[in-house]
């Protein structure tokens, strides 16, 4: 009886020594830094494969500080937003989890103390114009792109996670069809219902 070849580490972009590079590429199989790295570069499925990856991860790290299951949804929702909108401010000098820690902690922190403030004392009034056209494409100033994440984090899961990838980084939707395994059909009604949701709420 011949002993087993011993398999060997996966190549740097996640195939195993010898499998052909024909193939579609297994994100999957990627190391965080390698993902990080193509997801910095404009790769929108790197980054999607990093969201999905920690997703479980930021949820129990969000219920754990506000010991809300309804909170930390949100703020859940809204770190991962957070993450697709910052990405490219990571520079590696700390590892990405340790990164995206502290950017849940933060988001957290700000979560509570808007909780806390709702609480005690009345909703100011905006009464800015509403926005015409896209709502992430209009994204500018670092406070309305906290308010877009409050207000994606508002919106059912389903519906933030169409509108990000839709908007933000222009993927089809035949492309966000594979990567939530959503129908097309459900995915351009979630676009459609998660934008004017946005609309509404940036515009209140």
């Amino acid at each position: 009886m011949q002993p087993r070849p011993q398999q060997g580490r996966p190549t740097a972009d996640g195939r195993q020594p010898g499998e052909s590079r024909d193939g579609p590429l297994v994100y999957e199989r990627l190391s965080d830094p390698i993902l990080v790295t193509r997801a910095r570069a404009g790769d929108r499925h790197a980054l999607a494969a990093l969201c999905e990856r920690h997703a479980p991860r930021v949820e129990k790290l969000a219920l754990h500080l506000l010991r809300d299951p309804e909170d930390a949804r949100d703020a859940a929702q809204e770190s991962l937003a957070k993450l697709v909108v910052r990405i490219r401010q990571f520079r590696g000098e700390s590892q990405f989890a340790t990164w995206l820690h502290r950017l849940v902690v933060n988001t957290c922190k700000d979560y509570a103390q808007a909780r806390a403030v709702r609480r005690t004392e009345p909703l100011a009034v905006d009464e800015r114009p509403a926005r015409d056209g896209d709502p992430v494409a209009s994204v500018t100033g670092a406070e309305t792109r906290r308010e877009l994440g409050r207000c994606l984090a508002e919106l059912p899961r389903a519906q933030a996670t169409v509108v990000a990838l839709k908007d933000a980084f222009d993927l089809g939707f035949a492309e966000i069809s594979e990567l939530t395994g959503l129908p097309v059909g459900t995915a351009k009604c979630y676009a459609h219902r998660g934008r004017a949701s946005l609309r509404e709420r940036l515009s209140a």
